[in-house]
């Protein structure tokens, strides 16, 4: 049996008063998802526990069949492992991205999505004037950057995503808590660092955002999840331009498939990530594809960049992958967004998401679209969203 999972990160939405009251997914043209789901099954999966931020971390921990509940050590405590950082057992991380800042409010979470050639030598800044044997910044992708807090063992800190907060006042959502002088004291050392190195002056000069500070989030420990094939006797391989699919693939005992021109962003090269997953599925059971894309058009509230990136999804990803996974005997595919990310929110909400399954012993019960709408009318509803990969394993429900 084969088995493969897309993930268009962020790909459910609302209806769009741009797209005459559609969503993006409704809008978009996408053949081979209606194909899938004439012959399968559409459903309805909760992949955010109540009471849990409605993030990636915690919506693909859920589809890939662990209780977050259970194993969640914290966003940035996950991203170490695709770092090669290793954190001790009293050793806190902290997610760090390059932000843009004007006076006093928070204009791009992404520093206008900055190389990683450039972050790199302002992470070198950092680590030379606030770095020391307890603090050590370490350079990650494009804007996604890591920071270590050593032997750290309690912190009682309240941290916000820098892409819950755009146009926003920073002090109105700087770290709280008893411990969170020390983060915010970081923080705005960074700015004073940052806004004058001569990188960002190239910037302002060239039009683009500068990385005017750091945004301190998304703290974690030192994480640990049992090895998927031991739970569900299946071998696996994930590909991703994220460091956090990077890291769940990693503690899980996945291959990680390094894809050139996978950049977690729009211009990610969506074919290539096609063909390497029917590469892969040549050597494992089950290939994960991972596509950020339609989640970053949504924080930048592009409704049109949205639609095109799931019509890319579909046809450059999926196509590919149903064409090769058809020619193995048994195969199963699995199709679904992690989360909502509304464009007229430009964030995460944790209402469930639809998603649809395929193949062997997948029963048809009533032949419809795969959009939002349609996934609400089913009878196949997944209240604990690590109970989806059951089904997924073994068709029935």
């Amino acid at each position: 049996m084969k088995y493969a999972i897309v993930i268009p990160d962020g790909m459910a939405d609302y209806p769009c008063e741009e797209l005459d009251g559609k969503t993006p997914l409704e809008a978009a043209f996408t053949p081979n998802m209606d194909a899938l789901a004439l012959k399968g099954r559409v459903g309805l999966v909760n992949t955010i526990p109540r009471g849990m931020y409605p993030g990636s971390d915690i919506a693909i921990l859920s589809i890939l069949g662990y209780d977050p509940k259970t194993y969640y050590p914290g966003r940035a405590g996950l991203e170490a492992e695709s770092l090669g950082v290793a954190l001790e057992d009293d050793d806190i991380a902290f997610r760090c991205n390059l932000v843009t800042v004007d006076e006093d409010r928070l204009l791009d979470y992404s520093a206008g999505h900055i190389g990683t050639k450039e972050a790199s030598v302002l992470l070198d800044v950092l680590n030379a004037e606030l770095g020391s044997d307890e603090i050590r910044f370490y350079v990650g992708v494009s804007y996604r950057h890591l920071m270590v807090w050593k032997r750290r063992r309690g912190m009682a800190i309240s941290t916000v995503p820098p892409h819950d907060i755009m146009g926003e006042r920073l002090k109105d959502h700087l770290p709280k808590g008893e411990d969170a002088d020390d983060l915010v004291r970081i923080m705005l050392s960074s700015r004073e660092l940052l806004e004058r190195h001569e990188i960002n002056t190239v910037r302002l000069d060239l039009g683009e955002n500068p990385a005017s500070m750091v945004w301190l989030w998304g703290e974690g420990r030192k994480a640990s999840l049992p090895a998927f094939r031991e739970r569900f006797g299946v071998s696996g391989a994930a590909i991703s331009g994220v460091g956090l699919v990077k890291s769940l693939a990693k503690l899980i005992g996945w291959e990680v498939v390094d894809v050139p021109g996978a950049t977690g962003y729009l211009d990610t090269d969506y074919a290539a990530k096609g063909r390497y997953a029917c590469d892969a599925l040549k050597s494992f059971d089950m290939v994960l594809v991972h596509v950020e894309a339609p989640d970053e058009a949504s924080h930048e509230a592009s409704v049109t960049e949205k639609v095109r990136a799931i019509e890319k999804v579909d046809k450059e990803v999926l196509g590919p992958v149903v064409s090769a996974i058809e020619g193995y005997d048994e195969y199963r595919v699995l199709v679904m967004p992690d989360h909502y990310t509304p464009t007229e929110e430009r964030t995460h909400t944790s209402e469930p998401v639809p998603f649809l399954v395929s193949g062997k012993d997948v029963s048809v019960v009533r032949s419809i679209d795969f959009t939002e709408e349609a996934a609400k009318e089913t009878d196949l509803v997944v209240s604990r969203g690590h109970e989806l990969m059951e089904y997924f394993l073994r068709g029935q429900r």
